[in-house]
């Protein structure tokens, strides 16, 4: 039986955590895998429970953290490349950016016969300065040389690497989409619905409308915050928002609302119904997507997000700016709406008709469940993911 030892960045809410775990879970009896994860940043959402709900017991190494620490970096490399000697892997597959780097560098040390890595985004635009970017982009490309695959979760992904950025050559890329649990999405959705928003005091009259993730700079809350004021300019009434997570810049954009006088509420410490709520990190996502009625993102740079795929499990209408996947996830006008990045007068205009029309938001959520579950069921990660493992044992050998 081939062994995979699977290497994560850290296990947090997120879709390279899912597609991880999900990975570790079903690709057996035909393989072994040994899932590898590091630390997390203080202010992250541990998604421990994504391992323990597949009886999965990830091997830790906590030096292995997002950012670039030479002492920390080198202790990782240090345990990886031992852990190698003594697991044996026949594949070595990398999630993200820095267990990508160390991973791979790890695997060819070793002599791995098949080393892989997945780019679940890239940070080739909207995260650093130019010169940054050049060297995180020349790093890219000295690691593709050392992979015996790489796999782009998106078609349009794999144009930015192939083509755009010249990572490495298109043929050595493959596209192989996310993979889900979608089901739970259809699952005691109006109960989990009247939980919701019952907890969160929400009027049966009022349209919920939520954004899911980071509250870091790439995700662009402020945009998210900037249409809340234009909507309250012309639908002053029986609509609520939440911001679903936590990060560097929640405080930047409470003292936004502070200033346009938009009354909002930070929900784990005061439990009070306001026009915006922070709610932090929450984990039943299946629950969050029954309570709410439409699902905004408003990112500078995406993946494939995972947000906009459950939403849409959720038969929820979705309106997120253009970047990254999302022409790939969403059917423009038919499961939900794509604006340009900081557009905010036509993000309003979309939420607007959303906001204003059930009849669109039932006919787009229907559309969007069709969309997602032909698309982006586990099953179908699984069996890609094994039939490219395949063909790269096959051409080591």
């Amino acid at each position: 039986m081939p062994k995979i030892l699977r290497i994560l960045n850290r296990l947090i809410i997120g879709g390279p955590s899912l597609n991880a775990v999900l990975l570790t879970k079903h690709m057996a009896p035909e393989y072994e895998t040994m899932l590898v994860i590091g630390g997390k940043d203080e202010e992250e959402q541990d998604a421990i429970h994504l391992t323990d709900g597949l009886d999965i017991i990830p091997y830790a190494i906590p030096e292995m953290r997002r950012s670039i620490n030479p002492s920390l970096d080198w202790q990782a490399y240090k345990k990886l490349k031992s852990l190698i000697k003594d697991f044996k892997p026949d594949i070595v597959h990398t999630h993200a950016a820095k267990s990508g780097a160390i991973g791979r560098l790890a695997a060819k040390a070793c002599n791995v016969p098949v080393i892989v890595h997945t780019f679940h985004g890239h940070v080739f635009h909207s995260y650093f300065n130019a010169a940054k970017t050049k060297t995180f982009i020349q790093l890219e490309r000295y690691l593709a040389k050392k992979s015996s695959g790489i796999i782009a979760i998106s078609e349009i992904q794999k144009y930015e690497l192939g083509d755009k950025y010249k990572i490495t050559k298109p043929e050595n890329i493959s596209v192989i989409p996310l993979g889900l649990d979608l089901d739970k999405f259809q699952i005691s959705t109006t109960q989990k619905r009247n939980q919701f928003r019952e907890f969160y005091k929400l009027q049966p009259h009022e349209i919920a409308v939520g954004i899911v993730g980071r509250i870091v700079p790439v995700k662009n809350h402020m945009m998210f915050v900037r249409v809340i004021k234009d909507v309250l300019k012309q639908m002053p009434h029986n609509v609520r928002f939440f911001i679903i997570g936590d990060g560097d810049i929640k405080v930047q954009l409470m003292n936004y609302l502070a200033e346009n006088n938009i009354d909002f509420t930070y929900f784990p410490d005061q439990q009070k119904p306001s026009t915006v709520t922070f709610t932090s990190w929450l984990t039943e996502m299946d629950s969050v997507f029954a309570g709410l009625d439409i699902i905004a993102l408003t990112s500078l740079n995406e993946g494939t997000p995972v947000s906009l795929i459950e939403a849409q499990a959720a038969e929820k209408p979705v309106i997120s700016t253009d970047v990254g996947g999302v022409k790939d996830v969403v059917q423009q006008n038919i499961s939900g709406f794509i604006t340009g990045v900081n557009d905010d007068m036509q993000f309003t205009a979309c939420l607007l008709q959303l906001l204003t029309n059930e009849t669109l938001r039932m006919q787009m959520g229907k559309a969007g469940k069709e969309n997602v579950f032909a698309k982006y069921a586990y099953q179908r990660l699984v069996a890609d993911t094994k039939e490219l493992y395949t063909r790269l044992l096959n051409a080591a050998k």
